[in-house]
């Protein structure tokens, strides 16, 4: 049987691997159902039993290198789960991201001329810029556990999205200089037949996109870390 006390020497097991809670909260439910297998199938303690599922799971807690994401070496689970979420986010990005590119070239042709569309342009671009502050001023109950150095115990990350969140607030500062310009490379590309500046259209078209993507990756993290974050109420009470 599976105490409270059991179940803190297995969460303080995993606070001392550096796992994220969100990830530890996960491995936590795994180790304690192994364990309860183990206790009832071989009749033995919970101490003996600990220590053979610790054996089990000891490669997984390997520590290993993210540098795209992480500045230290993560254990190497936490690796492959943040790498599998990360996959599903940047997906998405990457889609809402190609939809307002089609808006982007479709409002280059319903323009009646070159000043209408950039007002387009600006409010296209502008409207990533107020999503992301709108975002971040409602969920002002947050920004406690928004610092990427903002640890339980001082151990680990409250979830797997927290140390990303920054991004968000550079994607959306470069998201402003981008807004506050215009577009009119590419609006005379495609409508008045002017190929004299081929780099500066690409640029008008894929600095947004590239910039857009990236914004969105970093308000889906902000949207996962805050829904991980209502998921540990227990730990959040603790801390």
């Amino acid at each position: 049987m599976i105490t409270e006390v059991h179940e803190n020497a297995i969460t303080d097991y995993l606070v001392a691997r550096e796992l994220s809670l969100d990830i530890l909260v996960e491995i936590r439910d795994h180790m304690i159902s192994q364990i309860s297998d183990m206790q009832f199938n071989e009749n033995i303690s919970f101490e003996e039993a600990f220590s053979k599922v610790k054996k089990s799971w000891n490669g997984e807690f390997e520590m290993v290198h993210y540098p795209l994401f992480y500045p230290a070496k993560i254990p190497l689970i936490a690796r492959r789960i943040i790498h599998e979420k990360y996959k599903g986010l940047f997906k998405k990005s990457l889609l809402v991201g190609a939809l307002a590119f089609a808006v982007n070239l479709l409002l280059i042709f319903i323009s009646g001329n070159q000043k209408q569309y950039d007002l387009f342009f600006h409010l296209l671009n502008g409207s990533f810029v107020v999503a992301a502050i709108l975002i971040w001023i409602l969920n002002y109950k947050i920004w406690k556990y928004i610092k990427a150095d903002f640890k339980y115990k001082g151990k680990s990350l409250y979830t797997m999205y927290q140390q990303n969140l920054g991004l968000m607030v550079v994607c959306a500062s470069s998201m402003t200089q981008v807004a506050i310009r215009h577009g009119h490379y590419a609006y005379q590309f495609f409508r008045e037949q002017n190929y004299n500046d081929v780099p500066g259209v690409l640029m008008t078209l894929m600095i947004p996109f590239v910039l857009q993507v990236a914004l969105l990756f970093a308000l889906f993290n902000f949207i996962e870390h805050k829904k991980n974050l209502l998921k540990m109420q227990e730990f959040l009470k603790a801390s």
